[in-house]
């Protein structure tokens, strides 16, 4: 330690010391002539850091790991952490740091900017909702709703831009506090997941193939995790037999304002075809005319109604032998949100031999969520294959080894 800096160090130990020790301090008995006896003692007993360790202060590692042991993960980064357990209660808004505050007034009145330009707009709007489309442009009431929904898609961006500077919008949104029905929660939201889930996501399908191979193309918008029971699995994980033998819950996550009606297939690319010697695809599951939103994610499988299931749940299986089979789960957005008629759709459809992109082109599906898991032979196997009534549980599949040709044959008797 530098010379120069030895007082200054020992100044502040003194200064902390006194903070710790001032509750304390001020419990000493002055002097007086009254007994000591009938005065009340009090006892000040700070709560213990490291013994009873909050979510919202928690900033050293080993106190991190505990509460996430304990299944009360800490809320928001590390640094915001530590800013508030060193704080000592004061409050966000009142933080006395003069840059921040200073830095406050700017974004409180460019706020007041957005909202004068989100009310012009409202009014614009409304102005526009009463007039005729057929006096206002040679387009007639074709461009009026056109223009009507580029005029309320720049009030939705106006709405995100008057929050996303607010530290207050972020630190609820840190905290898991967000309302998804307000744009800027949604903005956030989007943001993040894009940032690093969906990325990997996109990995794990392409590294998979589950595209092209179930699906040609595949952009994902929404936010797809899949849950057997208390079980999260994460795509591509493999899944035990008896596990996925009751239908998996889906949370899947909207970031847009309107609702959707979605088709949701759960296609097996990887059925060994014994009699041409490759794969077919088998539906294991398909449901369509299934709503979403942002507010409503959790979606049950085994809870839908009995008009929008097109193919039952079937137990994922796998012959002993065979390669890990790939359980694509692909989400379909209906085209304009029109209902799929289902006696029309099952006529087509063959569950043994499922052509994914013919059932995309004859009902106008486009894929905007996809995820996958795996399964392969296990010790359950055998039985759910029996109580699902699939054939196959009792043989086993092996290679056929290939004779070579005969020029490449090795002669033992040329070797001598």
């Amino acid at each position: 330690m530098a010379p120069s800096r030895a007082p200054s160090v020992q100044l502040l130990r003194s200064l902390r010391s006194s903070d710790v020790y001032s509750g304390a301090s001020s419990t000493t008995r002055a002097f007086s002539t009254s007994c000591r006896q009938h005065e009340e003692e009090v006892v000040v007993q700070r709560e213990s850091f490291y013994r009873n360790p909050k979510p919202e202060t928690a900033f050293v590692p080993r106190l991190e790991r505990r509460l996430a042991a304990a299944g009360t993960p800490p809320i928001g980064s590390r640094r915001r952490r530590m800013a508030i357990a060193q704080s000592q209660g004061v409050l966000f808004d009142q933080l006395p740091f003069q840059c921040f505050q200073e830095a406050r007034k700017v974004l409180i009145e460019d706020r007041q900017e957005k909202l004068q330009q989100i009310q012009t707009m409202r009014d614009r709007i409304a102005r526009l909702q009463q007039s005729d489309g057929n006096a206002l442009h040679r387009g007639g009431e074709q461009y009026k709703q056109k223009r009507l929904e580029s005029m309320r898609t720049e009030l939705e961006h106006l709405k995100i831009l008057a929050d996303v500077n607010d530290p207050n919008v972020k630190r609820r949104f840190e905290d898991g506090k967000g309302d998804m029905s307000k744009p800027i929660y949604r903005f956030l939201a989007d943001r993040k997941w894009r940032d690093y889930v969906q990325k990997i996501l996109i990995q794990r399908i392409t590294q998979m193939k589950v595209v092209p191979d179930v699906v040609p193309h595949c952009d994902p918008i929404v936010d797809v995790k899949i849950k057997f029971g208390r079980t999260n699995v994460q795509a591509g994980d493999f899944v035990d037999s008896a596990i996925s033998e009751k239908p998996c819950q889906l949370t899947v996550q909207s970031f847009e304002k309107d609702p959707k009606l979605i088709t949701i297939a759960i296609v097996d690319p990887d059925v060994p075809n014994l009699e041409t010697d490759s794969f077919n695809s088998r539906c294991h599951f398909l449901a369509s005319n299934v709503q979403i939103d942002a507010l409503t994610p959790h979606l049950d499988l085994a809870k839908l109604a009995e008009e929008q299931i097109l193919v039952p749940w079937l137990p994922p299986t796998a012959q002993k032998g065979s390669p890990y089979h790939r359980l694509s789960i692909v989400l379909f957005q209906q085209k304009d949100n029109i209902s799929v008629d289902k006696a029309v759709a099952l006529r087509n459809i063959q569950q043994t031999d499922f052509r994914t992109r013919s059932f995309m082109t004859r009902h106008m599906l486009t894929p905007i969520g996809a995820s996958l898991f795996r399964t392969k032979w296990d010790d359950n196997m055998g039985a759910v294959m029996q109580r699902a009534g699939i054939d196959g549980a009792e043989l086993e599949l092996k290679r056929v080894k290939v004779q070579p040709l005969p020029y490449k044959r090795r002669n033992p008797s040329t070797f001598r």
